[in-house]
């Protein structure tokens, strides 16, 4: 699905990513783990297409297609999807609107006509179940005066109408109690599919715990310097970093 060769990205002149190797199947979850400032959230910000960060090196292909020569919203229309680490406010612009111009664009992409605003409706309710979000958020303004919490599990109802392909969660679980993380988790795992695939960028076990990735990747100073199952995120969560550097001799 996502093959990333020899990355490259820097924002304001500064070299961020140095020369990241990555490959994520389908049906597979990443989980991708680091120290403050590793190039973790510019990674995804490459993904997806931050005009911020200017790739300078190496290749990005997904399912076939060079995503270095699309813009971000072709990336979304092909099926990636970003969950922000902070998700912004939108006032004045209702989250009903805001999905169904969404879902249509998608649409219109793949050739289907718009969605029926019946039939959107009925679709935005079984969606918003999935992550429990209340029926009173959905017509307010885009995260609008929401939660913390609210704001991450409206994030997952997002991703749930869009049905993305590869989906990218940027510390998700920033700032969330113990019930939010569970609600968002479980949200998350209800929507996977064998075709669908997830990057999920955190520095806590807890997460981990709810999602259960296939594979873990260490990201230090801007390269994945090791690679391991999920085992490899428990002795992070009990060891920290500074032995997978001392390891590889940084």
């Amino acid at each position: 699905m996502l093959q990333i060769r020899n990355l490259h990205a820097s924002i304001n002149g500064k070299e961020i990513l140095k020369g990241i190797n990555l490959t994520v199947n389908d049906g597979e979850v990443h989980a991708v783990m680091g120290t403050n400032g590793a190039g973790k959230s510019t990674l995804s910000n490459v993904i997806v297409g931050n005009p911020a960060y200017e790739v300078t090196e190496g290749e990005i292909i997904f399912n076939g297609k060079n995503l270095l020569e699309m813009k971000p919203e072709e990336r979304a229309h092909e099926g990636i999807f970003l969950s922000f680490q902070q998700p912004v406010e939108i006032p004045g612009v209702s989250m009903v609107n805001f999905m169904r111009a969404a879902v249509n664009a998608k649409r219109k992409h793949d050739g289907l006509e718009p969605m029926a605003a019946g039939d959107f409706l009925k679709v935005m309710r079984e969606k918003r179940k999935i992550v429990e979000l209340d029926s009173k958020l959905a017509n307010r303004s885009v995260n609008e005066g929401f939660s913390g919490g609210e704001k991450k599990r409206n994030e997952i109802f997002q991703m749930a109408m869009l049905e993305p392909r590869l989906s990218i969660l940027d510390e998700t679980d920033s700032g969330l109690d113990v019930d939010a993380l569970r609600i968002v988790a479980e949200g998350f795992n209800k929507l996977r599919k064998p075709e669908t695939s997830a990057i999920v960028i955190t520095h806590y076990q807890r997460l981990l715990d709810y999602l259960k990735p296939d594979i873990i990747h260490v990201l230090i100073d801007g390269k994945i310097i090791k690679t391991g199952g999920p085992e490899l995120a428990l002795e992070i969560d009990q060891r920290g970093f500074d032995w997978i550097k001392k390891e590889e001799g940084l």
